[in-house]
């Protein structure tokens, strides 16, 4: 079963990413061989086709010719982040190079969890009472007296039940919402029935919503799905949180929605990253903005890499892999 194994991330964030047990049971497999930091990232060597079976990348992958991939001896990539599609085309895809996604389910709970804290951030004025009040250290300036909103109460609408998605229905269920509602084309009705979920079309979902949480990728569905016409629909003060893609919904759109103060926001994702100095979204007391670390937590990045760790363990031992990206699946995955 010994294989060799590149490993095209940088010490630091191979450090986060794998703990020693992790590290250890990784060199059990095989020769382990790591790239070359250059500026913050790892490239890809040429030869690796030929002279490895393992490909192991991340954020810190730089990106390489896909050409590469191609020798005789590689077998096996394992992307140990989200998406796969800035490293691996579609079209490396194969009988000969299989890829896994080792990291997505690990950062389905924390991406939740994000999309939670912003909805409860919200509906308990936690960022406004705290701005406020550390501004004037006045206690009467700070919002006494005004009166926040019970999770239970709101009508939850979700966008997509992907992983994530189906995290956030469970989160919200355990606190006591019982209207909870999805757009998801591609969930069947019995697989939202056993989630809680009712299933409806997108334009229903948003005028229905007192919370809308977006959790779908980035297709060519998705893009700009949630456009002027669908933000119009929500109901004034609905609390939009997006954790998932910024290209979902239309940007410009829904800040004109927040700079009206007509919605309030918590976003991790932006259109442009890092969100520019100027960015109108800066400043807006209605808008919680993070700089996209929702899949982030200690927990989860330590889970990625024993997520490797177990897919090259399968393909090497059995020629399986648990999560395989496909021809048939690369475009619906995140």
């Amino acid at each position: 079963m010994s294989a060799r194994i590149f490993v095209a991330i940088t010490a630091d964030q191979f450090a986060r990413l794998y703990d020693e047990q992790t590290q250890a049971k990784l060199h059990d497999l095989g020769e382990v061989v790591f790239g070359t930091e250059t500026s913050g990232k790892v490239a890809v060597p040429t030869d690796v086709g030929d002279e490895f079976d393992v490909l192991l990348t991340s954020w810190s992958t730089e990106p390489f010719d896909p050409a590469v991939l191609a020798g005789s001896r590689l077998r096996l990539a394992v992307h140990s982040a989200g998406s796969v599609r800035k490293l691996f085309p579609a079209e490396c895809l194969g009988d000969r190079l299989r890829l896994a996604q080792g990291g997505a389910d690990a950062m389905a709970l924390p991406v939740a969890e994000l999309a939670l804290t912003f909805t409860l951030a919200h509906l308990r004025n936690l960022v406004w009472h705290d701005r406020a009040l550390q501004r004037t250290r006045d206690w009467r300036e700070g919002g006494q007296g005004v009166l926040g909103q019970s999770i239970a109460a709101q009508r939850i609408g979700i966008v997509s039940l992907s992983r994530a998605g189906r995290h956030f229905a469970s989160l919200v269920q355990g606190l006591g919402a019982t209207s909870v509602r999805a757009f998801d084309p591609y969930c069947s009705a019995d697989d939202a029935r056993q989630l809680g979920v009712e299933l409806c079309e997108l334009d229903e979902l948003c005028a229905t919503s007192d919370v809308l949480s977006i959790h779908a990728p980035v297709t060519a569905e998705t893009v700009g799905m949630l456009g002027a016409p669908q933000l119009a629909l929500l109901p004034d003060g609905a609390i939009v949180t997006n954790t998932a893609r910024a290209q979902v919904t239309d940007e410009e759109a829904l800040l004109a929605e927040v700079t009206a103060g007509r919605l309030k926001v918590g976003l991790d994702v932006f259109t442009t990253e890092p969100l520019p100095v100027e960015s109108p979204f800066f400043g807006l007391d209605n808008a919680i903005l993070t700089p996209h670390v929702a899949g982030g937590t200690v927990q989860a990045r330590f889970a990625q890499g024993t997520t490797v760790v177990a897919e090259v363990e399968s393909f090497l031992r059995e020629g399986t892999l648990r999560a395989e990206v496909t021809p048939e699946n690369y475009d619906r995955l995140s």
